[in-house]
């Protein structure tokens, strides 16, 4: 039950400040900030604001697809508020705390509030992953095919048909691997416990095949085709209307970009933000942005302001959701960023 506090972070968040700083600088090489003031000044409040509120509302739909995945031991629904506040949290954690600190804080904070494995919960956010990693490949290749895409288009010299296909290709492998563990695990089970036993003492071998299961546990949503089917529907609602915030945003900032355009930004921004940065994803989200609007022939300093205005003002919504939340839990922050993993 008692939290393993990190000790080894600070690596890995002056890789990410690195990262940040080299995106940063050249996502605004060459920009005016005259003219980027000037055409957030221009930008329509009204249509600026759908796109935010369209993009907030993606968080909860997040907790209504993480229902259907994280089930009880015996398959019945955990309640909808305390998932919501893990979600929350979650994703403050991911914009304020470094290494991506949100996916552990979402999985603590389940466990804090409800009868599930950390593992389990760890687990079922990993599915989520790859769920979201499918569906914004596929709305990716539906821009590419889309007749308004520029031909033969790459960014930093790579194909971006060879992005999608790569991308589909990665997240395939890792459902088809969590298919044939969840519909036969007692084989992979037995695979894993000889090996660890080989390789480690029976102690920490014991304990990591403890920390599988509760994985396991957590991939139950694809023994069933109806919660299979329903996330699948679900995560489609999410990307669509995801998109859809990009999509209002660039018609607040007059920028002539197709909406099937959002299909590729999102999709682009799903892989830039892989890449370690700091809290929030600030620089790759706007050298990302910055690229891909260039390939519809938008200029620097509009796509910076864009790129600053939308990223800025999904950020605060979802952190003051997640502080509220927080506050709600009785957990201070302080703790989330020390978390590393929980007992089961």
């Amino acid at each position: 039950m008692a939290p393993r506090w990190a000790s080894g972070g600070r690596g890995a968040w002056l890789i990410g400040l690195a990262v940040t700083v080299v995106l940063l600088a050249w996502a605004l090489h060459g920009v005016d900030p005259g003219a980027v003031l000037n055409h957030l000044r221009r930008a329509d409040p009204l249509l600026f604001f759908v796109a935010i509120a369209l993009a907030t509302a993606t968080f909860p739909l997040r907790t209504i697809r993480w229902r259907v995945i994280l089930r009880d031991a015996g398959g019945a629904r955990f309640p909808l508020q305390p998932l919501w506040h893990a979600t929350a949290v979650g994703f403050m954690a991911n914009n304020l705390l470094p290494a991506r600190a949100g996916e552990v804080a979402r999985a603590y904070l389940a466990r804090r509030q409800l009868p599930v494995r950390f593992t389990t919960a760890l687990a079922s956010i990993g599915v989520e992953r790859v769920f979201d990693g499918l569906m914004m490949v596929a709305l990716l290749v539906v821009a590419i095919a889309a007749p308004s895409f520029p031909r033969d288009a790459t960014i930093a010299g790579t194909s971006l048909s060879r992005v999608a296909t790569a991308g589909a290709a990665l997240f395939g492998a890792a459902l088809v691997v969590a298919l044939l563990v969840v519909h036969r695990p007692a084989p992979w089970r037995a695979r894993f416990a000889r090996l660890l036993h080989k390789l480690l003492p029976a102690r920490h071998a014991d304990r990591l095949l403890h920390f599988a299961d509760g994985i396991v546990a957590g991939l139950a949503v694809l023994k069933s085709p109806g919660r299979f089917v329903t996330v699948v529907g679900w995560s489609l609602v999410l990307w669509t209307i995801n998109a859809l915030s990009f999509a209002v945003c660039f018609r607040a900032f007059g920028l002539p970009v197709p909406w099937v355009g959002a299909f590729l930004l999102q999709g682009l921004i799903g892989f830039g933000v892989a890449l370690p940065s700091s809290p929030g994803f600030f620089g790759p989200f706007e050298a990302v942005t910055r690229a891909t609007l260039a390939l519809y022939g938008i200029g620097a300093d509009r796509a910076v302001s864009y790129a600053v205005a939308y990223h800025i003002g999904g950020f605060i919504p979802i952190t003051l959701l997640g502080l509220h939340s927080l506050s709600r839990s009785h957990i201070r922050l302080a703790e989330l960023r020390r978390v590393e993993t929980v007992e089961d």
